[in-house]
């Protein structure tokens, strides 16, 4: 994918984030077009370092690293970028991003039935597995904290 494609689709799931932001969270789009426009920027140059930089590191490795360098207590602005990204809902960023896994998917239905049934099988474990650990390591957490 070329780098404007990928600018295209992140702008695209910019404004799907933003009207979702305003159904669930309440949040103007335009209040909440700061922090949109800081994470689209992060992600449009972590995809583009992952392309430019000979290394073979996926483009989720550059986003995130940056995403944390640039939120780190004491790094020039820090507290300016995570008061803005504050104002978008992490699930209204999920739901486009569903979609397009959905659109994907359907895409390839050929693929995913060549898979048979040993996939839904696979699906079910991963999805109690993540669901059960995660159940455990808030439970030890909030043990932790004194919370119950």
């Amino acid at each position: 994918m070329k780098l404007k494609d990928s600018a295209i689709v992140l702008l695209i799931t910019a404004f799907i984030s933003l009207i979702g932001n305003l159904v669930s969270k309440g949040t103007s789009p335009i209040e909440a077009l700061p922090g949109m426009l800081i994470l689209v920027g992060v992600s449009f140059i972590g995809i583009a370092l992952a392309k430019v930089v000979p290394f073979k590191i996926p483009s989720v490795a550059y986003i995130v690293t940056l995403s944390t360098i640039i939120t780190v207590p004491g790094f020039p602005g820090a507290a300016v970028i995570s008061d803005f990204v504050s104002k978008v809902d992490f699930l209204a960023l999920c739901t486009p991003i569903l979609a397009y896994a959905g659109i994907y998917t359907g895409k390839n239905i050929d693929s995913l039935k060549k898979t048979g049934w040993r996939i839904f099988v696979l699906a079910l474990v991963v999805m109690v597995g993540t669901y059960i650990g995660s159940a455990i390591i808030a439970n030890v957490v909030l043990k932790m904290l004194g919370q119950i």
